[in-house]
């Protein structure tokens, strides 16, 4: 998460957590790490090829879990020098209070090198997977720039003064339809056609939900260590015991799969980023979190008084509109969104407590406080909830 990753704003010292400049994304001197990757540059490339590094940056308003850096070398591809404007995703330190007990670059170097040979869906060409972490503190990857536009998540784009609340209702419609074209896209492989071995939990279960289940369980556990949440642990309960009966085939599942972590060029996806929560899922597990991290961010505005954007991504229309493309409707939403807001809610956690690890938030007195939309986790378990967003 993600996004790229943490999914969502950081939770801290007001409504929206710490104010944007204080979040902390990176431990790394930026210039020590341009220095090195300069270096690495030159023992990757072919001798002759002389590369340098043109520029160095971190990109803004998206990004919590995984670093990333932007940059342009330059070197001699044999036909003369040339720029070429790049991407590197880095493992986070271990010391920087992660979101993630662990960072598995390789399997999203190669579930993005599958989706990219072997569907339509677009994403950046990849160039080189480094799993030392001596080169730059953590295993990273390296891939094509995209131009193109994200939905940001700090200040969420919900609040408006950005690209997508004050595009035209039109282009909104664009961008929604476009998303769901590549989820369904990405849902064309399956274990059947695509071997996504690395992809499966090594989690008990008859199901790859069930194991999707346990995963995420003990992500949970990871995260409340000693300090147990009482509203998770009952938000895991309610999973358990209402696990659906019905769920479409297995399929690859992006995971962190939210127009947050999408470009966009003319209200069309141009690059799907963000692959560090793929697994193996039936299909709905994609939708639940695509409607609720719209959700998230929607209910953020509302609950302050503002319009946000209630149009988009709503549960009836975006199940009512993959099904239309994939020629199967895909089953009830509603166990899928809490399961997504439930997960999301384990993560809050962690990246709160994170926000407190740098000193941009105080702990609460209530445990339960630490999950930014509370609120919503509770009204999810009585019932209360699901009339807001046709799904009664």
């Amino acid at each position: 998460m993600g996004t790229t990753a943490a999914a969502g704003p950081e939770a801290g010292d007001g409504p929206l957590g710490p104010e944007p400049e204080r979040i902390t994304t990176s431990t790394r001197d930026r210039a020590d790490l341009a220095h090195r990757l300069a270096a690495w540059l030159t023992s990757t490339l072919p001798a002759g090829s002389d590369p340098e590094l043109v520029e160095a940056s971190s990109p803004e308003g998206n990004g919590m879990s995984s670093e990333t850096m932007l940059f342009t070398a330059r070197w001699d591809d044999g036909e003369g020098r040339r720029d070429r404007r790049l991407v590197a995703r880095i493992e986070p330190p271990s010391t920087a209070w992660p979101v993630f007990p662990s960072y598995d670059l390789d399997m999203q170097f190669r579930v993005m090198r599958l989706v990219r040979e072997r569907t339509s869906v677009p994403v950046p060409e990849l160039l080189w997977f480094e799993p030392d972490p001596e080169v730059l503190g953590g295993a990273f990857f390296v891939m094509g720039h995209v131009d193109g536009v994200v939905p940001r998540d700090v200040m969420p784009y919900t609040f408006g003064d950005n690209w997508l609340f004050d595009a035209p209702p039109e282009l909104r419609r664009r961008v929604q339809a476009s998303a769901l074209r590549c989820l369904a896209g990405i849902h064309e492989l399956t274990p059947a056609n695509a071997d996504l071995s690395f992809l499966e939990h090594a989690q008990p279960g008859a199901s790859s939900l069930e194991r999707s289940l346990g995963h995420w369980s003990a992500y949970h556990d990871w995260v409340v260590a000693d300090a147990p949440s009482p509203l998770l642990a009952a938000g895991f309960e309610w999973l358990r015991a209402n696990l659906p009966d019905r769920a479409g085939a297995d399929v690859l599942s992006w995971g962190d799969s939210r127009i947050g972590n999408m470009m966009f060029r003319d209200g069309e996806v141009v690059a799907v980023l963000d692959w560090e929560m793929a697994e193996v899922a039936p299909p709905e597990v994609d939708l639940g979190w695509m409607c609720y991290l719209h959700r998230f961010f929607q209910d953020l505005a509302t609950d302050l008084g503002a319009p946000g954007l209630p149009d988009l991504l709503r549960p009836t229309e975006v199940a009512a509109q993959y099904g239309a493309i994939r020629g199967r409707d895909p089953a009830d939403l509603r166990w899928f969104v809490a399961y997504a807001a439930i997960r999301h809610g384990v993560i809050m956690r962690r990246v709160t407590e994170r926000s407190i690890f740098f000193g941009e938030a105080e702990r609460p007195d209530d445990v339960d406080d630490l999950i930014l939309h509370r609120a919503t986790l509770e009204s999810m378990l009585d019932g209360t909830y699901w009339s807001r967003i046709g799904l009664n």
